[in-house]
């Protein structure tokens, strides 16, 4: 069952330092219309570095969930994303001027009863629903979390062990994710690490700042000069950055989700395979995910043919702001027979032409309606940073971070799993057909 969106009805504002830079940030949080989801701006930055909360923005960080378009980036976002999602909140701009939102008590509740404290009002766009399909499981090592099929809710089961010898004793928490449950039971637990975590930390340059009142140190005997507000709270707070993480689908997940020692990246897996899913289906996510093309329908809106097309299907095309496509490399490919052949690796020149053929695909659907055709502009901060082999499936993902009458530009990223293969920031002009070159 759908609900109505929700954004704050007054800005709000708070300061505070970051866990892992140390660096104070002023954050101001103000109401977003429908359909925005949640935007941060780096006000420090200029006004144009903003960052959506979309699991396309996730990057590769330590122990937090990182959002970075381009040069812009916003640390350890997981308690502000855990209360929006916890409270129901789905639209909303924040703004600050430092690289790391604010630590708190190393919790979400400083986040939850600032936005209560705001008002929460609804708006007239539906919510998009993804119901949890057919099972869904990512693992890595011993870390394991799954999406099964459940009623028309949200529940999420924890188990925590470290093992016979952890510090920690085995926890198991479960719970069903409305706005009370959360408030009451999750909220105000905190973020926890090992005391034997800490001098690697320090040795990485994190948490200049922090103290035992930032967070939980974890020892032999328990909380290091500080206890616990449950018993299980570790528990408690892993389920907290997981339903943070969730609010990178931009939509409400019903199912069940049973996690045993994941962690940030691990359900960053989990939400890219739900989308997936969910493109493969057909299900429909409000307008999001709506669309899927196959090659036939790709080359009517391309020019390029064998050998030159590198887009092999396009799984999700959303609001014409976002498309994600797939590349599956084979080692029958023409340039495997004069690249490395003894070591095969796809040219990185041809890793970003594929982004740039995706980027067309989402731009020129958009501008059939206008008239218009997008001609390649121009290519920044193009990075290689992994090699591509046979057998390796490419998932490319391009948005759309700035539209003007003239021209546009679109951010271009290519994976393989969850390791970036390439990034690159494409501009187009835009020109009436007449005018094509």
């Amino acid at each position: 069952m759908s609900r109505r969106q929700r954004t704050i009805s007054l800005e709000a504002e708070i300061e505070g330092h970051g866990l892992f830079t140390g660096q104070t940030v002023h954050l101001r949080l103000k109401p977003a219309p429908p359909n925005t989801g949640l935007v941060l701006a780096r006000v420090d930055l200029g006004p144009e570095a903003r960052v959506s909360a979309t699991i396309q923005s996730v990057a590769k960080r330590f122990q937090r969930t990182t959002l970075v378009n381009g040069e812009t980036s916003v640390e350890t976002t997981e308690h502000l994303l855990g209360a929006l999602a916890g409270l129901g909140i789905d639209n909303l701009y924040a703004e600050l001027n430092g690289p790391e939102l604010p630590a708190g008590d190393g919790s979400a509740a400083d986040y939850v009863r600032l936005l209560r404290q705001a008002g929460i009002v609804e708006q007239e766009a539906e919510r998009p629903v993804l119901a949890i399909a057919e099972p869904v499981t990512v693992q890595a090592g011993d870390a394991v979390i799954t999406a099964l099929p459940g009623p028309d809710e949200l529940a999420i089961t924890y188990h925590l062990d470290y093992g016979p010898s952890g510090v920690i004793p085995a926890q198991v928490y479960s719970l069903k994710i409305n706005p009370d449950s959360f408030v009451r039971e999750l909220a105000a637990t905190r973020t926890f690490i090992l005391d034997t975590e800490v001098p690697e930390l320090r040795r990485r340059g994190y948490g200049p700042q922090a103290t035992y009142d930032d967070l939980l140190v974890i020892g032999p005997d328990g909380p290091i000069n500080n206890t616990y507000r449950w018993p299980d709270e570790p528990a408690r707070h892993k389920i907290v950055d997981i339903v943070g993480d969730l609010f990178l689908l931009n939509c409400d997940l019903r199912g069940r989700i049973v996690a045993m020692r994941s962690g940030h990246a691990l359900n960053h897996r989990l939400v890219r395979r739900l989308l997936e899913q969910a493109a493969g289906l057909g299900s429909l996510v409000g307008s999001a995910l709506r669309q899927a093309m196959d090659v036939t329908q790709i080359m009517s809106v391309l020019p390029h043919r064998y050998p030159f097309l590198l887009v092999d299907r396009v799984i999700a095309l959303e609001d014409n702001v976002r498309a994600v496509g797939i590349k599956n490399v084979t080692i029958n490919e023409h340039f495997f027979q004069g690249h490395y052949p003894g070591t095969p690796i796809m040219p990185g020149v041809l890793i970003v032409e594929a982004m740039a053929q995706l980027s067309g695909v989402l731009l020129l659907k958009k501008l059939v309606h206008e008239n218009q055709v997008a001609v390649l502009l121009s290519m920044d901060k193009v990075k290689l940073r992994k090699a591509v082999h046979p057998g390796d499936q490419l998932r490319l993902e391009a948005e759309v971070v700035r539209s003007k009458a003239r021209t546009a530009e679109v951010m271009a990223r290519a994976w393989v799993g969850d390791e970036l293969a390439a990034e690159a920031r494409i501009r187009f002009m835009l020109v009436p057909p007449e005018q094509e070159s």
